[in-house]
């Protein structure tokens, strides 16, 4: 580094990060609220009412954009810069990233209420635990507290008894566990897959995120076409052509909210992405509360403590001593 060169604020890793979770926060923020317009929304008057039930071509479009959108950042900030990193890296990340998604839809079918939110808190773990068996990546013993206590935190926070459940208290391990066991190991694997791009072979933010959606734009296309189910799409989108707009607009959210994602990724690991996109929902529902004087739980408060202790000693304590270059 020249000695003369001004240090710019991006270079401040503290403002890095802070970017980086505003633009998860608020593009995710608005993707859900337009995901849940499209999908749970009515369309058409009386009898002719009917859903959206397109999710895997919605995926599909969603993918497009992105890709799309990394390919423009790429023209306009990196120019002819080589990507050295393997195919088949970026088709593994892709297909574990792909199958988590499906695997997470799929339990919904078989799990209740609580099941489901443990397994949303506890994203962090399995990236962290496959780190260390595969990549043998060695974090500090306050990492693992701190992701202990964030995971429990989130778990406590979002937790809601479901008075309907008395039938399902007999409920045992099973198929819908299974999958949301297979989910998360994937997510873990998508985790490792990411780590060693980074370490390996320096692949920018843009060019995961270009190669990525390239590969789920494949795998999906293949799917929607098989199953013939973007033809029932186009001709939803007839009789409904004020969706486009906003999937459109849930493109362009996915894409900018991916483009934050992988900063993250490629900046602070995977470990630390999967930290943000954890706290995310809390944080959103944490807000709904201030701003409109929601009442919170006892069980909530204890959560929002537990949270907070883990943010804060993992800013404290939680780094990995950084390794001297000769």
């Amino acid at each position: 580094m020249a000695a003369g060169k001004p240090v710019s604020m991006w270079d401040n890793m503290r403002i890095r990060f802070i970017v980086c979770f505003l633009g998860v926060f608020v593009c995710y923020f608005y993707y859900g609220i337009l995901q849940e317009t499209i999908t749970r929304g009515d369309y058409g008057q009386g009898d002719q009412k009917e859903k959206f039930r397109f999710a895997r071509t919605l995926v599909f479009i969603q993918c497009v954009v992105s890709a799309l959108f990394a390919k423009i950042l790429i023209i306009f900030f990196e120019g002819s810069k080589p990507d050295h990193t393997k195919s088949w890296l970026y088709g593994l990340c892709s297909l574990s990233y792909l199958g988590a998604m499906v695997s997470s839809n799929s339990a919904l079918q078989y799990i209740n209420y609580p099941t489901q939110v443990l397994g949303k808190s506890c994203k962090p773990i399995p990236v962290m635990i496959l780190g260390v068996t595969i990549l043998r990546k060695k974090y500090p013993l306050a990492k693992y507290l701190c992701v202990l206590l964030i995971v429990s935190g989130v778990a406590l926070f979002l937790y809601k008894p479901n008075k309907s459940s008395a039938v399902a208290d007999d409920h045992v391990f099973g198929f819908g566990e299974i999958l949301l066991l297979v989910s998360l190991t994937l997510d873990g694997l998508t985790g490792v897959a990411q780590d060693h791009m980074r370490s390996r072979f320096q692949t920018s933010a843009n060019h995961m995120m270009l190669n990525i959606n390239l590969w789920s734009t494949l795998v999906l296309g293949l799917a929607v076409l098989s199953t013939g189910e973007i033809w029932e799409f186009l001709s939803f989108t007839e009789r409904h052509p004020s969706i486009i707009y906003n999937i459109l607009l849930f493109g362009v959210t996915s894409a900018l909210g991916q483009t934050f994602i992988f900063m993250t990724v490629v900046h602070f690991g995977p470990l630390t992405c999967s930290i943000v996109t954890t706290t995310r929902k809390f944080f959103t529902i944490l807000g709904s509360v201030i701003l409109f004087g929601n009442v919170m739980t006892t069980m909530q408060w204890f959560g929002t403590i537990l949270v907070f202790l883990g943010l804060g000693f993992d800013a404290k304590f939680g780094k990995t001593p950084k390794k001297t270059t000769h």
